[in-house]
């Protein structure tokens, strides 16, 4: 059986078109990552990118699935450096809010919105959330285990923060509020949830 490539495939054009895709996420949204786009990007004729990446669906999913996991990996490795689970709720929530994560952020909100019409950045979406309220409920749980948080429970928590980070990142892309009205709502909730005094996330 033969195992060369069709005619006219560059070895190492995936990476180039993942690297194009990345680079549009991040400038024009996940809704710019077109074909004619990527073609435009890496210099290639369309029909080379479609050899590659047959759906673009499916191309925009994946792509999405490995920013969200990088975003989660940095993350992670940030907060195990903290030397109490407040330290690293501490760090989240200010990661997560400060202007340097608007990337990221507008990144998910495409994830939500796009993923009404695509079944493939649907589950891309709701997988990558699962792995994110993962990340907090342990962080809450360490927590309450160390006497930082009241006796709560974590999932519930995780879910809404989270539900309190997405809906205050739509709030901003149409500048509804101020970011310091968005940044209290959530960290006065989570304070709230967690029995911390005010002012201490």
């Amino acid at each position: 059986m033969s195992t060369s490539q069709p005619s006219g495939l560059r070895p190492a054009l995936r990476t180039e078109i993942d690297d194009a895709a990345r680079r549009i996420a991040f400038s024009s949204g996940l809704g710019g990552i077109t074909l004619r786009r990527l073609a435009s990007t890496v210099g290639v004729d369309p029909g080379l990118i479609a050899q590659h990446e047959p759906s673009m669906g499916a191309l925009v999913a994946r792509i999405f699935e490995e920013l969200a996991a990088d975003e989660r990996a940095q993350t992670e490795l940030d907060l195990a450096s903290q030397p109490t689970p407040l330290d690293a709720l501490r760090l989240l929530v200010h990661s997560l809010l400060e202007d340097s994560h608007d990337d990221y952020n507008s990144i998910w909100a495409d994830a939500w919105s796009i993923g009404r019409r695509s079944t493939p950045l649907a589950k891309a979406a709701r997988d990558s959330m699962s792995a994110w309220n993962a990340v907090v409920h342990d962080l809450v749980a360490r927590g309450i285990a160390a006497g930082q948080f009241a006796e709560t429970e974590p999932d519930l928590v995780a879910m809404q923060f989270f539900a309190l980070i997405d809906s205050t990142t739509a709030y901003s892309l149409v500048g509804y509020r101020t970011a310091a009205d968005r940044a209290r709502l959530v960290r006065r909730t989570l304070e709230i949830s967690l029995g911390l005094p005010e002012a201490t996330l």
